[in-house]
């Protein structure tokens, strides 16, 4: 049983990959990190995270593709998929991104505080 939860960060800004890596390690989060949609779909199924944070705007296979890709994965279907966007989300895109089974969406800037939070109210046990 692992003493810290693990966080795969996929985002495809290094700055902006870098400042969540620092503010998850800072609270005690072992984080590993993927600047993109196929790169985090091995890193996903080799290191069996405890929650992925995909931004939406990645490129190769986009943030919304990933998560339906690995909610399809045995491997991967039980892990809880927070999703970070930096533009508008309408009703229809929130719904969409449901489908694809996020648990939840965040708006860019996040602080690290409540990126935090975040992660650890969807790792609270139910």
């Amino acid at each position: 049983m692992r003493r810290t939860p693990v966080v795969l960060v996929i985002e495809d800004d290094r700055d902006v990959r870098r400042f969540y890596a620092a503010a998850l390690h800072e609270a005690s989060f072992d984080v590993i990190e993927a600047h993109n949609g196929l790169q985090a779909m091995e890193k996903a199924a080799e290191n069996q995270p405890d929650v992925i944070l995909t931004d939406l705007g990645i490129p190769g296979i986009d943030g919304f593709e990933l998560c339906r890709r690995l909610k399809l994965d045995p491997r991967t279907n039980a892990v809880p998929i927070v999703a970070i966007t930096g533009r508008y989300l309408s009703p229809v895109d929130h719904e969409r991104v449901r489908r694809r089974g996020c648990i939840c969406v965040l708006i860019k800037p996040i602080d690290a505080s409540d990126l935090v939070s975040s992660l650890r109210k969807v790792l609270a046990p139910a």
